[in-house]
């Protein structure tokens, strides 16, 4: 399972810098780096709502799913 952050699309499209960004929603500027590099590994939902908030979006507009076949987990187990 992936989850591939696609922020850096959403603020192309709004034009809007990652600068910009950190500071409407006061998260910084190295977090928001990781976040939008795909290094994260959580998310607060309080950070989420900012980002979307500001950047008038849904989640599904900042993350998307990549999944396949081999993700799924043995109905066996």
């Amino acid at each position: 399972m992936s989850i591939r952050v696609t922020l850096d699309r959403v603020l192309l499209e709004k034009r809007m810098s990652l600068t910009e960004l950190s500071e409407r929603v006061g998260v910084t500027l190295a977090n928001l780096s990781i976040l939008k590099t795909g290094k994260a590994k959580a998310v607060r939902f309080s950070t989420l709502e900012a980002l979307c908030r500001e950047l008038d979006c849904q989640p599904g507009d900042i993350l998307e799913f990549e999944g396949g076949a081999s993700d799924k987990k043995s109905e066996a187990a």
